[in-house]
C-alpha cells in the first residue's frame, strides 16, 4: 500500500445516501455502461443473471399479448426485478469507483488551473500549464505555483514541496548541481527562478499521480478468489438442477414456463453476494482515498488488517504540515520577553506560517504589538540566498534564521556564536525540530524552536 498525504479531497454536500449527488448521477450512467458482457464476465454470478434476464425478456416479449398470456404481468415483473438486480450490482460498483475518479478529477483541475509565464526571448506570454512542452522556459516568482516538472536554469529559491512530498519544511532549489529539479504543483516561497520544462503533457509527476488514482487495480484477495470459485461452482450446480427440472415437470404433466424457471434459478443462486462482492472491495479502497491514503489493490487493504504496528512519516501525515513555533529558548543573559520582542520584530515581514506562529507564541509571553510606523524600520525579507529575515531599526539589526546563516551574520559584526547556542541548536535538531537563531548585530539572543504539531484527533 502506498500513501500520499496531500491528495486533494473533494468536499461536497451529501445526499441522503451519504454520497455526492454528482457521483450518484455518474454511477447511474455507468450502471448501464457496465452491462457490456465483456465487463460482466468478470463476475460469473452476475453475468449469469444478465444472460437469464435477456432470455426471460425475450420469452416475455414473445408471449406478450398471446391468447395464453394476454398481459403476462408476472413475467414482466420477473424481468423487471432481474434487470434491477443487475443494474443495482453495477450501480454499487460504480459508486465505489466514483470517489477515486473524483480524486483524479480534482488533480486534473489543479493542473488545469495553473497558468505559466513562458519566456520567449524578451517577451513573456501566459499559457495554461497543460500546454507546456519540454524545452519551454517559465518564470516563477514568490507565491506562484511551478507549472510543470523541470529544472532551474537561473536563480535560487525556497520551494514548498509539501503538496507532493508531505514534508512541511521548505527546501532550497537552485540552478546547477543536484538540487535543480523541481516538480509541477509545488509553490515557490521566495525569490525568482527560471525553470526549463523537462516533461511533456501526460508524462509529469501529477499525471502519474492521476493514473495511480484511476488505475488502482482491484487485485482480488485470496479470500475473495476462494469465494468467487465457490459462487461459480454453486451457480453451475443450480444451472444443472434447473435444466433437469423441466423434464421431470413435463413427465408429471405440469410443465413450467421459462419465466418461472428463470425466477427459480435466480432465487437459488447467491445473487446478492455476487452483486456486492466487487463493490465491497472497491468501497474499502475508496474509503481510504477519502482519508488521503492510496491503496493500490484490495489485497493491500486486507493485508493491512493484519498489521499490529504502523510506521508513519510524520510530516503532513499525522501533523498539520506547517512548522509552528512552540518554545522560546533565551540565552542566560537574555529574558524571555527580550527574545520574544526581537523574534517578533524579525518576523513582521515574514508571511510564512512559521513567521506568523512566532508572533502568536510571543503574545503568550506577554508581547504587545506596536504600530509599524513607530518602528521606522527597514524590513529584510527572507531569501533562499541569505536563509534569514529580519529588520533594521535606528540602533538595532535584528535577524532570525538558520544557525549557519546567523553565524555568518554575527561574524560580520566581529563576534562569534557562543558554544551554549551551538549546544541548544544541536539539542533541538536531535529532537526532530527546527532551530531558528535570533541575533541583534553581534549578540545572539536565543533560539526559537519550530516543530510539526500533531493534528487534533489523531489516536
Amino acid at each position: 500500500m502506498s500513501t500520499h498525504t496531500q491528495l486533494p479531497v473533494r468536499r461536497s454536500p451529501t445526499s441522503i445516501t451519504g454520497t455526492d449527488p454528482a457521483l450518484v448521477r455518474r454511477a447511474v450512467l455507468e450502471a448501464f455502461t457496465k452491462l457490456n458482457p465483456r465487463h460482466m464476465i468478470r463476475n460469473p454470478v452476475m453475468f449469469t443473471v444478465e444472460v437469464t434476464t435477456v432470455l426471460a425478456g425475450w420469452f416475455w416479449i414473445k408471449d406478450f399479448g398471446t391468447s395464453t398470456h394476454p398481459t403476462n404481468v408476472f413475467g414482466g415483473l420477473v424481468v423487471a426485478w432481474l434487470a434491477f438486480t443487475v443494474l443495482f450490482a453495477n450501480f454499487a460498483e460504480a459508486i465505489a469507483e466514483g470517489r477515486g475518479k473524483a480524486q483524479a478529477d480534482a488533480l486534473r483541475r489543479t493542473r488545469a488551473d495553473t497558468i505559466a509565464r513562458v519566456v520567449d526571448g524578451r517577451n513573456i506570454r501566459q499559457v495554461a500549464s497543460t500546454d507546456l512542452r519540454a524545452g519551454d522556459v517559465c518564470e516563477v516568482v514568490a507565491g506562484e505555483i511551478i507549472p510543470g516538472d523541470g529544472e532551474i536554469i537561473e536563480g535560487i529559491a525556497s520551494v514548498d514541496e509539501s503538496a507532493i512530498t508531505g514534508e512541511s519544511a521548505p527546501v532550497i532549489r537552485e540552478s546547477g548541481g543536484d538540487r535543480s529539479a523541481v516538480t509541477g504543483g509545488t509553490r515557490v516561497l521566495s525569490d525568482r527562478i527560471l525553470v526549463r520544462i523537462t516533461a511533456d503533457p501526460g508524462q509529469t509527476f501529477l499525471d502519474r499521480m492521476i493514473s495511480l488514482v484511476e488505475g488502482a487495480s482491484r487485485q482480488k484477495t485470496p479470500n475473495e478468489i476462494a469465494l468467487d470459485i465457490l459462487l461459480a461452482a454453486l451457480t453451475l450446480v443450480f444451472v444443472i438442477a434447473i435444466v433437469s427440472l423441466q423434464p421431470f415437470a413435463i413427465y408429471s404433466g405440469a410443465a413450467q414456463s421459462t419465466i418461472v424457471l428463470v425466477a427459480l434459478f435466480v432465487c437459488l443462486i447467491p445473487t446478492t453476494i455476487g452483486a456486492l462482492l466487487s463493490a465491497i472491495g472497491i468501497a474499502g479502497m475508496n474509503r481510504l482515498v477519502q482519508r488521503n491514503v492510496l491503496a493500490m489493490s484490495g489485497r493491500a487493504v486486507e493485508a493491512a488488517g493484519d498489521c499490529s504496528t504502523l510506521l508513519l512519516d510524520k510530516t503532513g501525515t499525522i501533523t498539520f504540515g506547517n512548522r509552528q513555533a512552540t518554545e522560546l529558548m533565551p540565552m542566560p543573559d537574555v529574558t524571555t520577553e527580550q527574545l520574544a520582542d526581537a523574534a517578533v520584530q524579525a518576523s513582521l515581514a515574514d508571511e510564512t506560517p512559521e513567521g506568523r506562529s512566532i508572533v502568536v507564541l510571543a503574545k503568550e509571553h506577554g508581547f504587545r504589538g506596536r504600530e509599524l510606523a513607530e518602528l521606522s524600520a527597514r524590513f529584510v525579507p527572507f531569501s533562499a540566498q541569505t536563509r534569514m529575515s529580519g529588520v533594521d531599526l535606528r540602533d538595532r539589526e535584528v535577524r532570525k534564521g538558520a544557525a549557519e546563516a546567523i553565524a555568518r551574520f554575527v561574524e560580520s559584526h566581529g563576534q562569534s556564536i557562543p558554544a551554549d547556542v551551538s549546544e541548544v541548536v544541536k539539542q533541538v535538531s536531535n529532537q526532530g525540530a527546527t532551530p531558528l537563531v535570533v541575533a541583534d548585530r553581534g549578540r545572539v539572543l536565543g533560539v526559537v524552536k519550530l516543530k510539526d504539531v500533531v493534528k487534533g484527533g489523531i489516536k
